[in-house]
C-alpha cells in the first residue's frame, strides 16, 4: 500500500479515528495490527523477517539488563541476527556475483546467485531501528522495553516503517505509550504537511521522473547536455520523492498526536558537502555518526584517522542504499568530496580573502551553494545509473558529447511540462521555506498565510487529479532500500 494510493485514503482515516476512540490501555492493538497490515500489503510472506528481527532484538534487550555479565554476548547476538537477515536478502546476490566474477578470472564458470530472491521493503530502515535499540540498551542509555507489543509497534509503526525517518527508541517508544487526544492544531499542521508531501511526490517528483527516465534508461543515445539536465531533474525528483514521503509520514503521525524526527532541511541550500549531509536524510546521517563514526574513533585519534573514519562512513552509506556498485561509487564520491573539502578549506578561504571577498559574505556563500549543488548533481548520476556500464557511458558523454541536443527528441520536454516544472519549483520553494521546515524551527508550529494555504490546497487537489487520471500510484524511490 503506497501513501499515494486510494487504499491509503481509506486506511489512514480509519486508523486515526481508532487511535483516538480506543482507550489508551488497548490503543496499541489497532496500531500494531494496522502497521503489520500496511507492511504485509506488499508481500505477506516476508512478514516473518520483521517478526524475527523484532523478537531477537526484544529478548536480547531484556537479557542485556538481566544478565549484565553476558551483555556483550546478547548484543552481538542481536546485531549479528539483524545484520544477517539484511545481508542475505539485500546483498547475497550482489556478493555472489562478485565471487562468480572472481572465479571467472581463473576460468571457472560458476553461478552462486539465488534466482527470485526478493528484497523486503523497508528492511534497511527497520533493521537500523532495532540495532539502535539494542546498542542503546547495552550502553544504558535507555531501559529495555518489557512489553513486546509496544516494542513491536516501535519497530513497525506504519507511517515511517517503509522509508523512515529512522526513529530512535527514546523518541518514539514513550510517545506510543502516552495519551493522545484529538488536537485541532496538530490536525491542521499534520494535514498541511501531508498535502505538501503529496504535492512533492505526485506533481513534482513523478512529472520529473518521466524526463529523467528517458535519459538514464537510454544511456547509449544520451548527449552530454541531456545527461547534465537529467541529473538536475533527478536531484529535484529524488528530493521531492523522498522528502515527500517523509512529509506524509510526519503529517500522518502528527494528526494522531505522534511527532517524528525531522529528516530534511532544504538540502540544496547547503554551502558544502558537510552542510548537505546535515540537511539530507538527517536520521540516517545521525545514525551513522552515533553508531559507526564515533565508535570508529571519530576525530579523537588524529586527522588521518578522522579522514579514514569519514570515508568508511560514506562507503557504508553508499552500500546501505543498495546492492549495486553504482551506490558504492556514489558513497565513495561523497567521501572524497568530504575529505577533500576539509583538506582544502583553509586554502579556499585564503583565496577568497586574497581577492578581497568576505568569506562569509553573500557572494561567497552563493558561490559555495552553486558549487555544492553541482557536485551533488554530478554524484546523483552515479546513484541513478541503472548499472556500471550505463554509468561509464553517461559520465563519458557528459564530458565529451554536447552536440545535437534536443529537449523534445531526447527528453520530450515541450513548453507545457517546462512551465509546469518551473511553477512547481516556485511553489515547492514557498512550501519548504514558509512552512515545511519552519514548523520545526518554531516549536509550536508555523502559521501559514492564507495565500500559502490556498496554494497548498490547490496543489494537492491538482496532484490527486494527476494521479487519478494517470496509471495509478508510483512507488517511492526509497522503498527499494
Amino acid at each position: 500500500m503506497n501513501f499515494n494510493s486510494s487504499q491509503f485514503l481509506l486506511f489512514f482515516p480509519l486508523i486515526a479515528v481508532l487511535n483516538f476512540i480506543i482507550p489508551l490501555k488497548f490503543r496499541f492493538i489497532p496500531l500494531l495490527i494496522a502497521s503489520y497490515y500496511f507492511y504485509m500489503s506488499w508481500n505477506p510472506e516476508l512478514v516473518f523477517l520483521i517478526l524475527f528481527t523484532t523478537a531477537v532484538s526484544y529478548f536480547s534487550g531484556i537479557l542485556i539488563e538481566k544478565r549484565p555479565s553476558h551483555k556483550k554476548l546478547w548484543l552481538v547476538i542481536s546485531i549479528v541476527s539483524s545484520l544477517s537477515v539484511l545481508v542475505f536478502f539485500k546483498y547475497y546476490n550482489f556478493l555472489a556475483g562478485g565471487v562468480s566474477a572472481l572465479f571467472s578470472i581463473f576460468g571457472a564458470q560458476t553461478d552462486f546467485a539465488i534466482e527470485g530472491l526478493i528484497l523486503p521493503v523497508g528492511i534497511s530502515f527497520y533493521t537500523f531501528q532495532t540495532l539502535s535499540y539494542s546498542i542503546d540498551v547495552y550502553k544504558g542509555k535507555i531501559p529495555a522495553e518489557r512489553n513486546f507489543f509496544y516494542y513491536a509497534l516501535f519497530v513497525s509503526f506504519f507511517p515511517q516503517l517503509v522509508a523512515g525517518p529512522i526513529e530512535r527508541p527514546e523518541n518514539l517508544l514513550p510517545q506510543l505509550k502516552a495519551e493522545h487526544r484529538f488536537n485541532k492544531g496538530d490536525f491542521y499542521i499534520g494535514l498541511k504537511r501531508m498535502a505538501a508531501g503529496f504535492y512533492k511526490k505526485v506533481v513534482v517528483a513523478d512529472i520529473a521522473a518521466v524526463y529523467v527516465n528517458r535519459v538514464f534508461n537510454d544511456a547509449e543515445n544520451a548527449t552530454g547536455a541531456a545527461v547534465a539536465l537529467a541529473s538536475v531533474l533527478f536531484a529535484i525528483q529524488i528530493y521531492c520523492d523522498f522528502s515527500g514521503y517523509t512529509d506524509i509520514a510526519i503529517g500522518c503521525s502528527r494528526i494522531m498526536g505522534y511527532r517524528l524526527m525531522q529528516n530534511f532541511d532544504r538540502p540544496y541550500s547547503a554551502e558544502n558537502i558537510k552542510d548537505f549531509w546535515s540537511r539530507w536524510h538527517i536520521s540516517l546521517t545521525s545514525w551513522f555518526k552515533d553508531y559507526l563514526y564515533i565508535p570508529l574513533g571519530g576525530n579523537r585519534k588524529g586527522k588521518a584517522r578522522m579522514y579514514i573514519n569519514l570515508f568508511i562512513v560514506f562507503l557504508v552509506s553508499g552500500l546501505w542504499h543498495g546492492a549495486n556498485l553504482t551506490f558504492v561509487l556514489w558513497g565513495v564520491i561523497h567521501g572524497i568530496y568530504r575529505v577533500v573539502g576539509m583538506l582544502t578549506k583553509k586554502k579556499r578561504d585564503a583565496a577568497y580573502e586574497k581577492l578581497g571577498m568576505d568569506v562569509n559574505g553573500t557572494a561567497v556563500r552563493t558561490f559555495r551553494k552553486v558549487v555544492t549543488f553541482i557536485l551533488v548533481c554530478f554524484a546523483w548520476i552515479f546513484f541513478r545509473a541503472n548499472n556500471t556500464h550505463d554509468l561509464f557511458i553517461l559520465i563519458s558523454g557528459l564530458f565529451t558529447d554536447f552536440g545535437g541536443f534536443s529537449f523534445v527528441s531526447e527528453m520530450g520536454l515541450t513548453l507545457t511540462p517546462v512551465i509546469i516544472l518551473a511553477l512547481s519549483a516556485v511553489i515547492l520553494s514557498m512550501i519548504d521555506n514558509r512552512y515545511t521546515y519552519g514548523e520545526y524551527a518554531e516549536q509550536n508550529g508555523a502559521v501559514l498565510s492564507p495565500f500559502a494555504t490556498v496554494c497548498i490546497v490547490w496543489a494537492v487537489i491538482f496532484a490527486w487529479m494527476i494521479l487519478i487520471a494517470g496509471d495509478g500510484a508510483s512507488a517511492f524511490i526509497y522503498f527499494q532500500f
